[in-house]
């Protein structure tokens, strides 16, 4: 990666998610910019996997952009249930649901569950596109382990944070400061993945 600042479109409006990357992006010399400050709108999300619908939205601001693009496709995946909400994470309620609506619906769905049985993963996908047309993408994918409370706790993060308990913490991800998050979270091991992918590749060229 060369010192001059690169500039690399975020595929996603959520402010929440924006603010962590740039946490995480800032000190490695890029500029992470919004595709909402670029014109861009949401991209189609119809896929059932977070890859897929990750290179769909790095294509989309990559295309309209002109720009290198990153896109996160992520969510919650709850073993008792199936893996829901998954992809649904962010509409679990409905298609305009808050993240409180979402809270409620998941434990209304999780009502029955006892402890011990409630254990979930967040998961971020993360896609690097050089350009929109660039065949071999950087894709990684990052985990982060917890279980969910019956009720919420803390109020940070945003999302399922208040109910995501993180057993290496004792609190939940909601409890977090910004800085350990983003050095546990899915997001921030996926992005560490990526730097390191980043790397390999700019010595190999």
């Amino acid at each position: 990666m060369t010192t001059e600042k690169q500039t690399l479109v975020i595929a996603s409006n959520n402010r929440g998610k924006l603010d962590e990357f740039r946490d995480l992006l800032t000190p490695l010399n890029i500029e992470p910019v919004a595709q909402s400050e670029l014109g861009v709108g949401e991209a189609e999300e119809p896929a059932v996997t977070f890859v897929e619908n990750a290179i769909l939205k790095a294509r989309h601001a990559a295309t309209r952009t002109g720009l290198p693009a990153l896109a996160d496709d992520s969510g919650l995946a709850v073993d008792a249930l199936g893996g829901q909400p998954g992809v649904r994470s962010a509409r679990f309620a409905g298609p305009t649901a808050s993240d409180r609506d979402n809270i409620e619906a998941l434990l209304a769905a999780m009502a029955a569950i006892p402890e011990g049985q409630r254990s979930a993963q967040y998961h971020c996908v993360l896609v690097y596109l050089r350009h929109a047309d660039d065949p071999t993408p950087l894709i990684c994918h990052g985990r982060w382990q917890g279980e969910i409370l019956t009720r919420p706790q803390g109020t940070g993060g945003f999302g399922y944070d208040p109910l995501f308990w993180v057993p290496e913490t004792g609190s939940t991800a909601a409890e977090l400061s910004r800085e350990d998050k983003s050095r546990l979270s899915h997001r921030g091991r996926a992005l560490t993945e990526l730097m390191h992918q980043l790397a390999e590749v700019s010595h190999a060229g």
